[in-house]
Order: structure tokens, then C-alpha cells, then sequence
């Protein structure tokens, strides 16, 4: 039970002594038959379990956020764009978990730094509208040297649509005209992505 062991041991040995579900239990004030099943990374998949209302997912929402900005700080001075993976690495803990897709941009300098990263637009569950000019606008008043597109597909399945590969070609050709060059296209799912690059889908 939970509540013996945290008469026993309470926070003075660390929170390594309990378990994932009693971390849950802790954080959230479900209980115990409910932790096992309750899903964190996807607090609003938790709907119909006994005991989860809007307020419990909100907690799990914010815990998640939190989390998602602490990795942000502790590795905001590491990245150097050296292939999809860095670019995937970057840019999944702000995308892989949304519920709507996201269209962003990561903005390059001449050496692979990136000197930001830029939301273009958020569409429904299954798709965004994304135009080629607002993308480069955005490259243009960041001075990038080049840009790396980025978006999630809510359904967890990275396989590019016959939309991704239109705008990807539109981007690339948009990016050659004023020499700001889209070096890949990344899609993110739950827990894996798709480099439009590696499937020469970016030219």
C-alpha cells in the first residue's frame, strides 16, 4: 500500500523508492487499482477511467509541460543540427505530444546552430494549412542561413500525406528562390519520426 510506505520511508530516502504507478498515484491522487492503467504521456487518453476527471488531466497536462521545459533549459545550449536525428531530438518534446498538428520551423545560422524555432501554423487533429510565405518570412527576419521543417501527426503514424510532400516540394523551391535552403522536412509521431530528407523527398 502507498500510504504504509510513505509513512515509512516519506521523501527521505528519494523518490526512487516507489513505483511508477505510486509515483502516479502520488502526483495525480488516483487510486491504486486506477495507476496501472492511467497513460501520462497522453493525459487526455484518461477520460473514461473512474476517478479522472478534467481537473486530474489538467494535472498530468501541466506535470507534462513542466517536465517538457526543464529538458528545454537543461539542453537549450546543446544543439547543433549535425542530421534528422539532432532535429527530432530537438523538436519531439514540444511536438510529439499535441494533439492538433504543428507546423514549425527550426532556424539554422551558417554553422548548424540553431537560433530559433518558430510555430507557422496549427491545423486540426489530422492537418494544418501552411503557406510558403509565412514559412520563409519567418527565416528572413531571423537572418537564418537555413531552415529544417518540422511537424507532428496527432494519430502517432509519421508516414508523410500527399499534402507533406506538396509543401515540402513548394518549401524547397520557395528556399532556393531566396537562397535560405530547407535542408529536411521532419515528421513526428509517438516515439519515432520520418526524415523527408533520407526518403529524398527534399531536393
Amino acid at each position: 500500500m502507498l500510504k504504509d510506505k510513505v509513512n515509512q520511508y516519506g521523501a527521505r530516502y528519494g523518490m526512487f523508492v516507489y513505483t511508477d504507478d505510486e509515483l502516479v498515484q502520488l502526483m495525480t491522487g488516483v487510486s491504486e487499482e486506477i495507476a496501472p492503467l492511467v497513460d501520462m504521456e497522453y493525459p487526455f487518453t484518461n477520460s473514461q477511467l473512474k476517478g479522472v476527471g478534467q481537473h486530474t488531466m489538467m494535472v498530468m497536462e501541466a506535470i507534462n509541460e513542466y517536465a517538457r521545459r526543464k529538458y528545454e533549459r537543461v539542453n537549450e545550449c546543446v544543439f547543433i543540427i549535425h542530421g534528422p536525428e539532432d532535429a527530432y531530438e530537438y523538436a519531439k518534446n514540444k511536438l510529439q505530444y499535441e494533439q492538433k498538428e504543428h507546423f514549425c520551423v527550426i532556424l539554422l545560422n551558417t554553422k548548424n546552430h540553431i537560433i530559433g524555432f518558430r510555430e507557422v501554423s496549427v491545423g486540426s487533429l489530422s492537418a494544418s494549412v501552411v503557406h510558403p510565405r509565412e514559412v520563409m518570412l519567418e527565416a528572413v527576419k531571423a537572418h537564418a542561413a537555413s531552415i529544417i521543417l518540422v511537424h507532428n501527426h496527432p494519430s502517432g503514424d509519421p508516414t508523410p500525406s500527399r499534402e507533406d510532400v506538396n509543401i515540402t516540394d513548394q518549401l524547397c523551391k520557395a528556399g532556393k528562390v531566396i537562397d535560405i535552403p530547407v535542408l529536411d522536412h521532419i515528421i513526428i509521431g509517438h516515439n519515432r519520426f520520418i526524415s523527408l530528407k533520407e526518403k529524398g523527398m527534399v531536393s
